[in-house]
Order: C-alpha cells, then structure tokens, then sequence
C-alpha cells in the first residue's frame, strides 16, 4: 500500500467529497469526515489496519471548482501538513457550463483547468510524499451525450496530468460505467453527480484499490 504508518492523508475537492463534514477541519470526534466517501475510506482504513494509526482528514467544500482549491489551498493543505494528497475536482467546471449556460464567468474552460490543476501539483509535490487524482465523472453511460462527453474531456486531463508526474490516478468514470453494466444510475444518484451509500463505497472501493489496499 502506498501510505506508511502514522501517515496524514489529506482529501480535497467539492460537495462529492464534503458531505457535512466538520468544519473548519474536517477530523476528530463527532463524525467529523461526515458521509462521503472520505468517511469510508476512513473507516476501512481504521478497522483494517488499526495498527498503522493513519489519519484522515476531509477538506472538501461543496461547489468549489479548481478556482477555489487555489485560493484556498495554502490554508487548507500546506498549513495541515498533510504527506498525501487526494483530489477530487473537475464536476463544477464542468456543470456550470449546462446548469448556467448565460454565466459564462463560471465556466473553468479546459485549458484553465488544466494549468491551474498543473501549477498545484507542481507546489504540493515537494512537500508530501505523494498525490492521487481521481477523476471527475458523470453517471450518464451514453458518451455521446454533451456533459457526458464534457467531462470525459476533463477527466483526460487528469489522467494525462498524473501519468505526466507519475502520480496515481483513480479513474472513477471508468468505475461508473462498470457499475452501470448493471442497474440505472438512478439508482445511485438522482443528479447523476451526488452518490448515495453504495455510491460513496464505490468511489471509496475504488479509490482503495488504486492505492494497494488489501482487506485482510
């Protein structure tokens, strides 16, 4: 598994991973990492591997786009002094271009995305022991559909980024469109965005299984 003993692991992104979590820092008592997925990874990780006393901590913030991670990221990750960082971002960039098509000031195009996600690996790298993307995804299995579509072009650049620095990727719209093999994606999200229990352990399970762990 990639992370050590007594590791900080650190996740960021939007509402996919927020899911009430505690503020200002989501961690500690009282179900602070709240319901999403950061909360099963947590869990798993815990009673799996007790000895290793890894902890978790949930940064996300509802909404946020890539913008918002690099307004917020020296306060919300360097000064927590995580050794990983997860990051989960790419879903509002990308949405706000059909949910508010006239508000073209909130829309992250492509090519922003891309140097602003590049310019926070570039300053997170020298001051952790590693990163995981995951990528942004939209339960819609018909790729010919324009924000399914959309966002496969946004998950590319996360892919490319981390094959580019070496950094391992979780590609969660492959692992969506598996699961959709096998029921409607109603099934998991009335949205097609926000997951419910079994969503959030699948992203979870995926995530888990991309950073070597094994249940024992």
């Amino acid at each position: 598994m990639l992370f050590s003993p007594h590791d900080k692991i650190l996740f960021i992104g939007d509402s996919i991973s927020d899911y009430d979590r505690k503020r200002p820092v989501g961690e500690g008592l009282f179900n602070a990492w709240g319901t999403s997925y950061v909360a099963d990874v947590g869990a798993l990780l815990g009673c799996a591997m007790p000895d290793m006393h890894l902890r978790v901590v949930n940064m996300g913030i509802g909404g946020n786009q890539i913008r918002d991670l690099d307004m917020r990221w020296q306060e919300d990750v360097f000064d927590l002094k995580p050794d990983w960082v997860s990051v989960l971002i790419g879903i509002n960039d990308v949405w706000r271009q059909f949910d508010s098509p006239e508000q073209p000031e909130e829309h992250v195009p492509p090519e922003e995305y891309r140097a602003t996600y590049k310019k926070l690996i570039e300053a997170t790298l020298p001051r952790v022991k590693g990163m995981v993307l995951m990528t942004p995804y939209f339960m819609e299995p018909n790729r010919q559909d324009p924000m399914r579509a959309r966002m496969d072009e946004y998950g590319e650049i996360v892919k490319a980024l981390a094959a580019e620095y070496g950094l391992t990727c979780v590609d969660l719209q492959a692992m969506w469109d598996e699961l959709f093999r096998h029921m409607h994606p109603a099934n998991i999200a009335w949205d097609r965005i926000h997951p419910n229990q079994t969503g959030c352990m699948a992203i979870a399970r995926a995530f888990l299984r991309a950073v070597g762990f094994e249940w024992d």
